[in-house]
């Protein structure tokens, strides 16, 4: 038979009645094959072939027919294209990727099935003779990016995303079904030839309709007067049970109730319900959850799932703690402290164990391990991040995640449940002391003036994951196989996309800005989440909060996302500026880099000043001492002179830099690892040394300074609202060197002073010709090693026509 030269690629369900079926290769020229379904008592009622525009727009080409490709776009998936006004092109291999500058590659309007599409069409044959990837791109060379969905979608060797031609798939591989009665989710169904191929079948998955279901009723556990009410989003289960007990003891033998599945047609697509009698608060509960056991489906009905909406948990596996909402006394509700506008944040990222481990306080090993000990620390006059004068910080994930017990340290970014606080750091875990204690260390960071960011994973999640036992096809990037998709580089990804994942984002930061108080987050590998998630994520929580800061660290293993962040209201980490400066402050980078970074990475990056953080290290890798050292091993434990002047030349820059400056817990004390690059789960390494303040004590009050300066009123030609005009800044290089000196508001469009930073990353002292900005009354404010106090101004240079920067040295001048 013709049918044994092909096989079956995949199937899916693109409504509960209606689907397609995927060959692995063309079957142009055939009788239309036949089909059965197995696994249920579903029959097709038709099966008919898919136009092959179909393909096309998913994949951006196909062949009409024989011998002719055409390839298609649809400008609505490609917001802030116009076609009226853009002029798109092919561009690939086959055309030397010069397809904005060659007008015979142009794509032209046309109407698909009465939608507006671009097209370009042509002989197949030089096209596939000249190579096989592609993209579209402007006149104006933008490039319109590519969907990791989009089939045959690869990287190239440049780690950009390609379309790619496969003269197998050109449109005619696809076969449309109706089914002759909805396909039940809740049992494994799977696609197989009538005839021929023995063996040769697919699991039949539902596609993007199953993504959308959606409810908007509250779920989680709802304590009331005379009754608790339970419900849970699990739209593919066929069975649902619910265990509570009021004692932990009890575990071995719960309360045990069925759960019942609400009807879709009243807005509860996928949602289990159940109401008992009595306010039971304070009791534990879990969920069993049964459902399909193919490829898509991890359902074990013996299998322990903690509920998403838990909002607290004794640990990683639960059980999950009822709470009666009513009790939970939000910080929110009784707010006096008001955030910081963006442009004026100084941030400290930390972590919370790194922090109280050693602090100079009265607390117990308990105590230290988590909330309450940091909250002892803060309200310490002797406060690390008070005295240091930053005014947020940002703290390493506090949702609970998975360490295998309470005393093991981790730095949190496998996260198993998105409300409950980590039981790690709860001194009663089994009392959901977490939640108090937590409220009350968010207030202490308040009343000392400090914004509070939380560190969020939302791209995946650790073990278990008990999400994966909900509904692993659901919640999970998978392929058609069923194999998970791992950019995350954790095992597993989010699919942040389905409406009731991207809920759950956002209802679980809601509840942390209303409970706990929290200024805002920072998204954990942000490129998986998604642009389009994102985007909603900003609308819903700026509902809650206005003025919530949103950051994004924004890439993954998969790819970048800064460049689309820009038409957001999103910050993002800037990995550019951390890679310059370690480059620069050895002398290396070029001018123009210096001046992008500098005047906060302009339009590509950011399309206003606070929308870069600008930051030389993090928790991830090495710290920035061990990465600058001139040390064998990396080991800037003992930093040399050097070691210290390339600091103090690193955070001068860093904070007359447009945007948000962040460091690291420690870096104002030289913090050092000994080298190690990955310090997860060593607590040893991270804690804080507070004795490394009294070694280092000069480079801890530079940094202390440089923060107070520019959150001072002159600092304020530092901290920028809205982009700078054209004139603000003038450059004024060395020769033959990376030194330069920079005045801002060189035009006056910002008041009446001005301010003259000068810097040198060399080995050699150079002579920076300022010419007639010399002739203002310049009064130094510091140099490499400290801020000079207005009395007593020895060692002040002064500004010549010619200005003296020593090696490794730097100056700040002000003129008003």
């Amino acid at each position: 038979m013709a049918s044994r030269a092909n096989t079956l690629a995949s199937a899916t369900l693109e409504s509960p009645t209606r689907g397609v079926i995927e060959l692995q290769r063309d079957w142009r020229g055939k009788s239309v094959p036949v089909f059965v379904i197995a696994g249920g008592a579903l029959r097709m009622r038709r099966l008919e072939r898919v136009p092959t525009s179909k393909f096309g727009l998913e994949a951006g080409y196909h062949f009409p027919q024989e011998g002719v490709i055409e390839f298609l776009l649809d400008p609505a998936d490609y917001p802030g294209l116009d076609p009226q006004v853009d002029d798109v092109r092919v561009a690939g291999e086959f055309n030397g990727w010069r397809g904005a500058e060659e007008l015979g590659w142009t794509m032209k309007p046309r109407s698909l099935a009465g939608r507006p599409v671009l097209a370009w069409s042509g002989p197949a044959e030089p096209v596939l003779a000249g190579g096989r990837r592609f993209k579209f791109v402007t006149a104006g060379h933008r490039w319109l990016p590519v969907s990791w969905g989009a089939p045959g979608v690869e990287r190239d060797e440049g780690g950009n995303l390609n379309r790619v031609i496969d003269p197998e798939r050109t449109g005619c591989h696809l076969f449309g079904f109706e089914l002759e009665a909805p396909a039940d989710l809740s049992v494994s169904l799977t696609v197989r030839w009538a005839e021929g191929h023995a063996g040769d079948q697919v699991p039949l998955r539902p596609g993007g309709f199953f993504y959308d279901l959606a409810s908007e009723l509250p779920l989680g556990v709802y304590p009331q007067r005379g009754q608790t009410v339970f419900r849970i989003f699990a739209p593919r289960a066929k069975s649902v049970e619910l265990a509570v007990c009021a004692a932990l003891a009890e575990q071995d033998r719960p309360h045990r109730y069925r759960l019942a599945r609400r009807a879709d047609a009243d807005g509860a697509a996928g949602v289990w319900e159940l109401t008992l009698e009595g306010n039971l608060h304070g009791w534990f509960y879990w969920y069993q959850v049964d459902g399909p056991r193919d490829a898509f489906g991890a359902f074990d009905p013996k299998r322990r799932v903690l509920d998403p909406y838990a909002l607290a948990t004794v640990g990683r596996e639960g059980p999950g703690i009822i709470l009666d909402r009513a009790r939970l006394n939000p910080v929110a509700a009784a707010r006096d402290f008001k955030t910081p506008a963006w442009h004026d944040l100084v941030i400290c990222e930390a972590h919370v164990r790194d922090l109280a481990a050693g602090a100079p306080v009265a607390a117990d090993e308990n105590e230290r391990r988590g909330f309450a000990g940091l909250k002892k620390w803060v309200e310490s006059e002797e406060f690390y991040l008070s005295r240091l004068g930053v005014n947020c910080v940002e703290l390493q994930p506090l949702q609970e995640f998975d360490n295998r017990t309470r005393e093991e340290y981790h730095w949190g970014y496998m996260t198993v449940n998105y409300f409950a606080p980590a039981s790690a750091y709860a001194t009663r875990p089994d009392a959901a002391s977490g939640v108090r204690e937590l409220q009350d260390l968010v207030r202490a960071f308040h009343a000392r003036g400090i914004a509070v960011i939380v560190d969020v994973v939302y791209n995946h999640v650790g073990e278990p994951a008990h999400l994966m036992f909900l509904d692993k096809l659901y919640y999970f990037e998978q392929d058609a196989a069923g194999q998970l998709s791992n950019w995350s580089g954790c095992g597993n990804d989010l699919r942040c996309s389905a409406a009731m994942a991207k809920r759950l984002v956002i209802d679980s930061c809601a509840h942390w800005l209303e409970v706990y108080g929290v200024d805002g987050f920072r998204f954990d590998l942000a490129d998986l989440v998604g642009v389009a998630v994102l985007k909603d994520v900003e609308v819903a929580l700026k509902r809650v909060k206005p003025d919530v800061i949103l950051i994004a660290e924004p890439w993954s293993f998969r790819g970048h996302a800064a460049g689309e962040l820009r038409d957001t209201g999103w910050a993002s980490w800037n990995d550019g500026y951390r890679n310059f400066l370690r480059d620069y402050v050895h002398g290396g980078g070029s001018r123009e880099t210096l001046e992008y970074f500098l005047k906060g990475s302009p339009w590509y990056y950011a399309k206003w000043p606070a929308q870069t953080v600008n930051y030389t290290e993090s928790h991830d890798d090495r710290c920035w001492i061990d990465v600058i050292t001139e040390n064998p091993n990396n080991d800037g434990h003992w930093p040399t002179a050097n070691d210290r002047r390339r600091t103090h030349l690193m955070a001068a820059l860093l904070f007359v830099s447009v945007g948000i400056p962040m460091i690291c817990e420690g870096q104002d004390m030289l913090k050092s690892k000994h080298g190690a690059n990955n310090t997860y789960q060593r607590g040893d390494l991270n804690a804080l040394d507070y004795e490394r303040i009294l070694r280092f004590p000069a480079t801890h009050a530079y940094f202390a300074d440089w923060i107070a300066f520019r959150r001072s009123e002159t600092g304020r030609l530092l901290r920028h609202f809205s982009r700078a005009s054209e004139g603000f800044f003038q450059f004024i290089w060395g020769e033959g060197s990376a030194a330069a000196a920079i005045v801002f508001n060189a035009d006056l469009s910002q008041g009446p002073r001005r301010l003259l930073f000068a810097i040198n990353p060399g080995s050699g002292d150079v002579m920076l010709p300022v010419g007639e900005w010399a002739a203002l009354p310049w009064r130094q404010l510091a140099d490499q090693e400290r801020f000079l106090p207005a009395d007593r101004p020895a060692g002040a240079r002064r500004v010549a026509e010619k200005l003296f920067v020593p090696a490794l040295g730097c100056g700040l001048w002000l003129a008003d």
